[in-house]
This record gives C-alpha cells, sequence and structure tokens, in this order.
C-alpha cells in the first residue's frame, strides 16, 4: 500500500526538540526547522500497532532483551548488509551518542588523544573535550565537490599523538559521503597497524542512494572486527530517537567487557520497555515503508537541487551518497558565517545547522534535513530564496 509521505503533520506541543524549544534555544518561536536530524514523518504502522498493544497492557516494568528481539535485528544485518552478528555480540544502549562516550571512557584515559574527521557530526567532539581527552582531526578534503580521506596525514595523526581511538562515521555526516570497501580497508589497515580502536557510528546505514552500499566496518574481516565496536539505531531509520534505544555490536570479548564494566558504572542497566517493543517491530515490519521513504527522501534531493540550480544557483549542493541532510556551500556570497547564519534566521525565518559547529571545514557551510513532506521543504527553499535574491 502507498504511504503517503506528502500528509504534513503538526508536531508541535508535543515537547519536539525539532519544533517546540526555538524560543528557549534563542531563536524566533515560529522558525521553520530544518536542523535536528530526525523525521516529519509518521513511524512505520506496524510500529505503532505494536506500541499501542504493548501499551494497553498497562503495565510498564523493568525489561530486559530476548533472544526474539536479537534474531529480528540478526536477519535485518544479514539480508540488508551481508553481515552475521552473534548474541553476545549485542550490548543495548539509550543511544549512539551515550555509547560513544561510553567507549571513550571504557578505552582511553584522560589526556589520551581521540581521533576525527572533521567536518564531522559535532557530538564527537564535544564527548571527547567534555570527557578530558584530547582531540585530534584528521580534516576530510574536499577536491572538485568530493570529501576524500588523507590517509597519509590520518596515519601521522595517529603516530604524532599515539592515538588510541577512532571515530568513524559511516555513512558520514555531514559530507553525506559513504565509504567505499577500499577506503574502509585502508582504514582498517592503519588501525590494525597502531591497535586503535575503531568506534563506527553507522547510525544512518540505510540511508545510501541508489548507487551506492554501506559496508559495515566490523564486515570488513574478523581482524578489523575485533578493534571495532559498532553503533546502530533504529532511531534514524524508523523515526524512533524518542524512544531512546540503540543496539551496539563488539565482537571482541575483551572490548566487550570493558564497555559493559563502563556501562554498568554509569548506572544503565534495564532498556525502555517502548524502545524494544518499537524496534523489533521495526525492524520486522518496516521494510517495505522504509523502501518507499527512500525513494520520497530521493525526490525531495532531486527537486531540492532542482530548485537550488533555478534560484540560488550560488549556493552549492555537495552531491551526497547517503544521509537525509545536505551539506550546503554558501561561500560564494562571501558573509561571514556569523553574517551567513543571520540572514539565513532573521530573512529566511529558517533554522539550519551552522557549518562551523561540524568543526574545521564548516565555515560557509550549512546542513539542511530534507526527511519532511515536499510542501514543507518546498516553503523553507522559497524562504531561502527571497532572503538572499540579487
Amino acid at each position: 500500500m502507498p504511504i503517503n509521505f506528502d500528509e504534513i503533520i503538526d508536531r508541535r506541543n508535543t515537547s519536539c526538540l525539532k519544533y517546540d524549544f526555538a524560543a528557549e534555544r534563542g531563536y524566533p518561536a515560529d522558525i521553520l526547522p530544518f536542523w535536528v536530524a530526525d523525521m516529519d514523518f509518521r513511524t512505520p504502522a506496524p510500529v505503532i500497532d505494536a506500541l499501542k498493544t504493548r501499551a494497553a497492557h498497562g503495565i510498564f516494568g523493568y525489561t530486559q532483551v530476548k533472544d526474539d528481539y536479537f534474531t529480528v535485528l540478526q536477519n535485518w544485518f544479514r539480508t540488508r548488509h551481508d553481515w552475521t552478528v552473534e548474541r553476545s555480540d549485542l550490548i543495548i544502549t539509550p543511544g549512539v551518542v551515550f555509547a560513544i562516550a561510553n567507549a571513550i571512557r571504557a578505552f582511553t584515559k584522560k589526556g589520551e588523544s581521540i581521533l576525527i574527521q572533521q567536518p564531522v557530526y559535532y557530538p564527537f567532539a564535544n564527548m571527547i573535550r567534555q570527557n578530558e581527552r584530547v582531540l585530534v582531526d584528521s580534516p576530510l578534503h574536499l577536491i572538485e565537490g568530493h570529501y576524500e580521506i588523507d590517509f597519509e596525514d590520518f596515519e601521522q595523526k595517529i603516530i604524532a599523538h599515539s592515538v588510541k581511538l577512532f571515530i568513524l562515521c559511516s555513512p558520514h555526516n555531514p559530507v553525506g559521503r559513504v565509504w567505499t570497501r577500499a577506503e574502509l580497508e585502508q582504514l582498517a589497515a592503519i588501525c590494525l597497524r597502531h591497535n586503535v580502536i575503531v568506534v563506527a557510528d553507522e547510525i544512518h546505514e540505510e540511508f545510501v542512494r541508489p548507487g551506492f552500499r554501506h559496508i559495515p566496518f566490523a564486515s570488513l574481516s574478523e581482524e578489523a572486527a575485533a578493534i571495532t565496536v559498532t553503533c546502530t539505531s533504529p532511531s534514524k531509520t524508523f523515526n524512533l530517537a524518542g524512544l531512546q534505544i540503540s543496539n551496539i555490536f563488539i565482537r571482541n570479548a575483551q572490548l566487550r567487557r570493558r564497555f559493559k564494566e563502563e556501562l554498568s558504572r554509569t548506572g544503565y542497566d534495564e532498556p525502555n520497555t517502548l524502545g524494544l517493543t518499537g524496534a523489533k517491530a521495526a525492524y520486522e515490519h518496516g521494510a517495505e515503508w522504509l523502501t518507499q521513504l527512500l525513494a520520497y527522501i530521493e525526490e525531495n534531493y532531486a527537486r531540492t537541487k532542482s530548485f537550488l540550480a533555478a534560484h540560488l544557483p550560488k549556493v552549492k549542493i555537495i552531491e551526497p551518497e547517503g544521509t537525509y541532510l545536505l551539506w550546503l556551500d554558501f561561500s560564494a556570497y562571501g558573509l561571514t558565517d556569523e553574517a551567513l547564519n543571520e540572514k539565513i534566521i532573521r530573512d529566511a525565518h529558517l533554522w539550519l545547522d551552522d557549518g562551523p559547529i561540524f568543526g574545521v571545514g564548516g565555515s560557509g557551510f550549512q546542513r539542511i534535513n530534507i526527511a519532511c513532506p515536499w510542501a514543507t521543504l518546498e516553503q523553507g527553499l522559497k524562504n531561502l530564496a527571497e532572503a538572499f535574491a540579487e
């Protein structure tokens, strides 16, 4: 049955971070938001039905994971990514950022170095600094509109700073790269050579455009799996962020033990009851919904690209290979980052993510979320065109 992704659902007054907290964050209360990476689409109907059934039971006591939950996950990753996970690999956390912070504390000490590739999802840098580790950046290089890894710099930084941990963003947020097998294998070889643990944030794994394929880092080889903490979640795939559940896979028993010990120190134990219910239903019955969603987002991208070419030719899209986030280059306008952000907020009346928050290489850029009904996105693009009319 066709799903109506054009339906506009009013999210206001639901304590929704995207729509309900503009004033608290210093923005006009009625600003049109395209910043945070969740979607304006209703989650799959089987998920809603499963949550209703579980809620009707009326008792929400402590919960743990049964084998049937794992079996659904195992089938999903085997079918969609040719990756076999084992029951013992699985650890539940309330979120991927939570898991990354937990890994930072589990596998490094204060003052030790952690490497990231900026511009990149800004909580990586926040978690490194807030846990009193040293941030080492091997920046991605923008070459003729395409971001590439400087492998020589990557390895030199590891050696020079005695890097203990590398946080990989795959697919990459915000630049939209879906790393090739050859690129991932080269990263793995370097990390294995220097005993660097890899925390792979693969939360956007299902959002890959036609012609590209997501390859789980841990699926490269047994050697790669032995140094990898893979972070996945239904929160992006099925729009379940508020249910606070993520699935972390660690093949190496020693790393898994250290991760669990640190997790225990946080006081976290039992997962969210409704999170488990929603995630299981999504992975078991959400494939068709996801197929239709990906087609809709691809159409949104095509329309956005055409609109910008016609009305904002100075704004350059970095051609995405994955995610539902577009990385837009406004540098042709010659504005400072502060002036650009102010123009988008005050004149276009839009709330985007300001490029500099993603670190080195973010200046002149803005990130926009296109996972919403076309009518909403079109209005945002029209606002942008009016604000930058020359």
